[in-house]
């Protein structure tokens, strides 16, 4: 367990959980764009003021917009992230390995494609590139990480957000959960955000689970290796890091097929976005205090947040 020290006393809100002294600014770009064309199409937060920053490679959960994701994506930039958010499929989703290969794809792109369709007062830095997602989003990340897909790029820390491994039947394609503890074969640091009412289901009509168990973010976490650290939101469920009313026909079945909170989802939003950011802060730039503070007292975050593990 690490060892905690120069926390911040718990009467001040945390900078993390408040939106960020960055402008975010949101760009839009589909494969069909010169000179250099992504494999995905991409919405991608950067701040608006002159500098170079940290790229996240964020990929959505099963069957969900990317444009879900703008009010958590917005938060993360704010505090200086560039945040690359592809569109994996629009209508059928790809198998799972196909899933992982186009996440390579979109990796491999970004040296010469990022830069082409920033701001030219942006720099993007690529030393400390960090790939994240949620639900199945989150395994795809996952999977990337762990070399399902051959990819150039070498990656500084993962974020996995409620990550789901399969359904009730069973782990979907490709199989990387092994239920060995620490068989994860990482060598970067890893924080892992569950919620508590992922692995219920909606009533006696939808009887499975989004994040069911065995295969969501519990068994993620146990299969990592130090530096891991785990965060549960216990009165939340799987989609409430989604926007409010996300638009359209999947924007009403992502809003009503898990289990949600009660709860409004903008807590929910502003305590992963914050714990995202302390932890990045924490092993990309060195800034400990936050992260620390959040590991030792949990109530500093906007929700309710239990089974808090850091192990380095």
């Amino acid at each position: 367990m690490a060892q905690i020290l120069e926390t911040k006393p718990v009467s001040i809100v945390l900078p993390v959980f408040s939106q960020g002294k960055y402008n975010p600014k949101s760009i839009s770009v589909d494969t069909s764009r010169p000179p250099s064309s992504p494999p995905k199409p991409l919405l991608i937060f950067t701040p608006s003021e002159e500098g170079t920053y940290p790229v996240i490679l964020f990929f959505h959960g099963f069957y969900i917009r990317n444009h879900f994701y703008t009010e958590l994506i917005k938060h993360i930039s704010s505090h200086g992230f560039i945040v690359v958010a592809p569109q994996m499929y629009s209508m059928i989703p790809p198998s799972g390995m196909e899933e992982v290969k186009s996440a390579a794809n979109v990796a491999d792109w970004l040296p010469s494609g990022l830069p082409s369709v920033l701001p030219g007062n942006i720099e993007a830095n690529l030393a400390k590139l960090v790939l994240a997602g949620h639900s199945r989003g989150g395994k795809a990340a996952f999977a990337l990480a762990l070399g399902y897909a051959k990819t150039t790029q070498t990656f500084s820390a993962l974020v996995g957000i409620d990550p789901v491994a399969g359904t009730r039947f069973g782990q979907t394609n490709p199989k990387i959960l092994t239920y060995v503890p620490g068989s994860f074969n990482l060598s970067m640091p890893v924080t892992v955000i569950g919620t508590g009412l992922g692995p219920e289901s909606k009533g006696c009509c939808k009887p499975c689970a989004c994040a069911p168990k065995g295969l969501n973010h519990e068994e993620f976490f146990n299969e990592c290796k130090p530096p891991r650290s785990h965060f549960n939101a216990k009165d939340y469920g799987h989609m409430d890091v989604l926007d409010d009313d996300p638009s359209g026909l999947v924007g009403r079945v992502s809003d009503n097929m898990c289990l949600n909170g009660k709860g409004p989802r903008d807590p929910m939003r502003r305590s992963v976005a914050g714990i995202v950011v302390a932890f990045l802060n924490y092993f990309l730039e060195g800034d400990k205090e936050d992260f620390l503070t959040i590991v030792k007292e949990p109530y500093v975050a906007p929700v309710k947040i239990d089974d808090v593990k850091f192990d380095i």
